[in-house]
């Protein structure tokens, strides 16, 4: 094939190179993308809703790198071996959309955002300059002001990140900057011992940021909660307190609407009161229960956010935009993301190009390249409109209430607590503890309960759902709902499938 080329006219060759056109095979590779999506069609998305297909194909990881064959050689393999390939997969991933993963705080398939992350995919483009990236930016514009206006401020900015993790570390950074402008030239030197708050319940992505800012985890100061998981804004004025009283300088308090494991929601009234009081940034971690702003059932849940000065808000999750879809939004609309990050690259963001440069946007994030997950959000938004979302919401939470007094009805199971969202946390207890007196002994067999249960029905590919222990309780079981493809009948699979595979327990 060389020689040939060689010989045709005007071949160029330099340093053993031949330069003359493409070396891929494009029509090869069409029939290959083709074939693949043909795949995903009938392995993915036309299974999605099937409940009889397994939820997991397990295999334990010695076994699987040997089914997979995962060594990459010098030579290319043909396309049929990668195709083949694709369906394992497929095959061997979890299926987190089927109907009955419960496992996480994400699940679901939604079909708009799935053909949006197909056009980004391949399309490929970084969201940092309107040159390069002119729709999506505008696009996420356009999201960004509609959350805003859920959230209930009458303006504001904000951008899209890699997880909720990485939203929360923008406003933490973000409210150590307006504390002390001068820490982006000068560094951590010279500065006072700065202090943050969160509750016990925070997410554990504030110890994190703390670490990886050079604030330190000792500096998290950990407020107390009542018994369903709600920061006590007692306790906050307490530490706050204690914090001057140390010569320490408070700057943060973190509240979370939507805690992950008890699905709780802190009370943003009483805790933005505390805020004004002591001239600190309060930021909202509604990663999680940020979705309930769109169901005017539930947005209650979140009274009081609107006081706040900047929220987490992840789409990816409640609303099914796709991993990852995740918000940071913040009160101030003077430019202080910009302020804050800006490194003012010149071979990027040039002042003097021929439109507008205020849609150049990269210099707001910590990021160069920046995928599109906004226009997963937009696409979706725009084919459901909000109604559409709402109910989204409406049905999981209508869904959670069912399964909840479905639980109340059956012996064995019982509730830790009422939940007031989506995370339903229980216990089962079986046949054979049901008689025993509640003490040590009771609870530490209880506590091995749930992990055998949960290995049986991975093993099994029944179904996912997850279960730990927290504050002193011993390991429960924490039900999720989420996904519009779960129906009532799930509900009932789910504690009909429990008993199942614990009765010789």
């Amino acid at each position: 094939c060389k020689q040939e080329m060689l010989q045709k006219k005007n071949a160029v060759l330099v340093d053993g190179v031949i330069l003359n056109g493409p070396i891929m095979d494009s029509k090869a590779g069409e029939k290959f993308v083709e074939e693949a999506c043909k795949i995903i069609m009938e392995e993915v998305v036309q299974k999605a809703d099937d409940v009889t297909e397994k939820v997991c194909e397990w295999q334990a990881p010695e076994m699987l790198k040997q089914i997979l064959d995962l060594e990459m050689r010098d030579t290319g393999e043909c396309h049929q071996k990668i195709l083949q390939l694709c369906r394992d997969v497929i095959k061997y991933s979890v299926k987190t959309n089927h109907p009955r993963f419960f496992n996480q705080l994400y699940a679901g398939i939604d079909y708009y955002s799935l053909v949006a992350r197909f056009i980004t995919e391949a399309l490929n483009p970084s969201v940092y300059t309107y040159e390069v990236s002119p729709v999506f930016l505008l696009v996420e514009e356009a999201v960004i002001k509609k959350m805003i206006e859920f959230i209930g401020w009458e303006e504001g900015d904000g951008i899209f990140n890699p997880g909720g993790s990485v939203s929360n570390m923008y406003a933490m950074n973000l409210a150590r900057y307006k504390f002390c402008p001068e820490i982006k030239e000068k560094g951590l030197s010279g500065l006072p011992r700065l202090v943050l708050f969160a509750s016990e319940e925070c997410h554990y992505s504030m110890k994190k940021a703390a670490s990886f800012l050079g604030i330190g985890t000792e500096n998290v100061y950990f407020i107390k909660t009542d018994e369903r998981g709600k920061m006590i804004p007692e306790e906050l004025e307490k530490q706050v307190q204690r914090a001057r009283k140390e010569g320490s300088a408070p700057f943060l308090v973190c509240a979370t609407a939507g805690t992950t494991v008890l699905g709780a929601f802190d009370p943003l009234d009483k805790i933005a009161d505390i805020c004004e009081k002591h001239g600190l940034w309060l930021h909202v971690d509604a990663s999680w229960g940020g979705s309930a702003l769109i169901s005017r059932k539930h947005r209650r849940l979140l009274h009081g956010i609107h006081r706040a000065d900047s929220v987490a808000w992840n789409p990816h999750k409640m609303l099914l935009a796709g991993i990852q879809c995740c918000a940071l939004l913040v009160k101030d609309n003077s430019g202080l993301l910009k302020k804050c990050y800006s490194a003012e690259a010149a071979y990027l963001f040039q002042q003097d190009k021929f439109y507008d440069v205020s849609y150049d946007t990269g210099d707001k994030s910590i990021q160069c390249s920046r995928r599109p997950d906004a226009f997963k959000f937009w696409l979706m938004w725009k084919a459901l409109g909000t109604t559409g979302l709402e109910e989204r919401v409406n049905r999981a939470l209508a869904l959670a209430r069912y399964l909840v007094e479905e639980i109340k009805k059956r012996e064995g199971f019982q509730l830790l607590l009422e939940p007031e969202y989506a995370n339903i946390c229980f216990w089962y207890i079986p046949p054979s503890l049901r008689k025993m007196e509640d003490g040590p002994e009771f609870w530490q067999k209880l506590h091995q309960v749930a992990p055998v249960i949960k290995e049986r029905m991975m093993k099994k590919g029944s179904m996912m759902l997850g279960y730990q222990p927290h504050r002193g309780k011993v390991n429960f079981f924490r039900q999720v709902v989420i996904s519009p493809q779960v129906s009532r009948e799930d509900m009932d699979f789910l504690l009909d499938e429990i008993e199942v595979l614990a009765k010789d327990l």
